[in-house]
């Protein structure tokens, strides 16, 4: 047996336990694990520094998750958009495959609740008809693996899969979905790395939500996937309490930088059951998203997206720079909320001389129920009370 699969043979899980090291009521924690049972291996169990702190709050079942009876089991409409077990076929190249139910870690705000855990909701016995629609359906260039966590398959059975699907011809692209690396990375081991490499291009995305989550471990598995060419990109969760600060953000996507992961969503939560407790407002988003944009690398900063309820797919959500746009020109305000013009291009003047002009500006606020995306929707406090600005253009060179 491996070490990470003693770790996970190790970790807290029943109700005792629940009641024992967390002080749980007996009552409480019985609900939450008929609710969703808990899993908290050895390892991210040691990164908890207090009670109700950031690991704390992702990982320990909470009496709140009971409360919750306005989420949705299935939010993104996964089991409406699932042609055939274990496919999920919502995009027109891309498609989720469901390989195992089992997680390194269960996350309080899974959105997959409903199947975690539960081998009868993702069986390993509906692989073949999953194959089968991914051969036959030659439109899908990209297939994501998920689960559950598919780290959490044998280093045998992962391979099996991996050669299956490398032997589908329009299949260009196949991405690991895996917490393994943020929760459990003693997950990565050089055995497995050197499997992964011979089917590549394989990319892997994970999820790490806070700074404390980066740790000599968690970084040498990172780093181990990067130097056998597995490109790793980060999913991170919009969390009350937990990440919904903009230097905490700052932080976590600077580090996840510096050990080779490139952050590439952070998500609103979804509007699942059970963990409406850790929704914030689009507002803090805005505003966390506002407050990265120029005062750090680019490469640090994710597309902030909200997977649509429904099953709409993800849609960007972006702080409002654009201040008015007519057929000349275009103002817009920088990270400092400086006013600057661009021009379009079809406006060429003849004299080729510079202007001042006012321009009227559209800032909407929350009553009209459409804001500027200053974080959120409050003016620029340097644009309130006023309703156009002076704006003078660059003269054109006239060399």
């Amino acid at each position: 047996m491996e070490l990470w699969q003693q770790m996970i043979r190790d970790s807290v899980h029943s109700v005792d336990q629940l009641v024992e090291k967390f002080g749980i009521d007996k009552t409480v924690a019985e609900n939450l694990d008929e609710f969703f049972q808990a899993r908290i291996n050895p390892y991210y169990l040691s990164l908890i520094r207090y009670p109700g702190d950031p690991i704390w709050k992702q990982c320990v079942p909470d009496r709140a998750e009971l409360d919750d009876i306005e989420g949705f089991e299935d939010p993104l409409q996964e089991d409406a958009m699932s042609p055939v077990p274990n496919i999920t076929h919502r995009y027109p190249d891309r498609a989720l495959f469901l390989t195992t139910s089992q997680c390194g870690m269960y996350c309080r705000f899974c959105t997959r609740k409903r199947k975690v855990g539960n081998a009868d909701k993702i069986s390993m016995k509906e692989l073949e008809s999953a194959f089968k629609y991914l051969e036959k359906h030659t439109e899908i260039r990209d297939v994501v693996m998920s689960g559950g966590d598919p780290l959490m398959l044998t280093d045998t059975m992962l391979e099996k899969i991996l050669k299956r699907l490398r032997q589908i011809p329009h299949l260009e692209i196949i991405r690991i979905g895996s917490k393994m690396p943020c929760v459990l990375p003693h997950r990565i081991t050089p055995k497995l790395v050197e499997m992964i490499k011979k089917y590549h291009p394989i990319y892997v995305n994970t999820h790490f939500n806070h700074p404390w989550e980066i740790t000599p471990e968690s970084t040498k598995a990172c780093e181990m996937l990067a130097n056998a060419g597995i490109p790793v990109s980060n999913q991170a969760v919009l969390m009350k309490g937990v990440n919904d600060d903009a230097d905490v953000m700052k932080d976590l996507f600077t580090k996840l930088l510096k050990i080779r992961v490139r952050p590439y969503y952070l998500y609103m939560a979804d509007e699942t059951r059970g963990a409406n407790h850790f929704r914030t407002s689009l507002d803090k988003g805005l505003e966390i998203m506002f407050k990265l944009r120029g005062h750090t690398s680019g490469l640090a900063i994710p597309h902030f997206v909200i997977d649509a309820p429904g099953g709409g797919g993800k849609i960007p959500v972006l702080p409002q720079y654009v201040l008015h746009r007519d057929e000349d020109r275009i103002v817009m305000r920088n990270y400092k909320n400086e006013v600057y013009v661009y021009r379009e291009s079809k406006n060429n003047k003849s004299n080729g001389k510079a202007e001042s002009f006012n321009i009227p500006i559209e800032i909407a606020d929350k009553k009209n129920g459409n804001g500027n995306g200053n974080g959120g929707l409050k003016k620029p406090k340097n644009l309130k009370n006023i309703t156009t600005i002076e704006v003078p253009e660059m003269e054109p060179n006239s060399n």
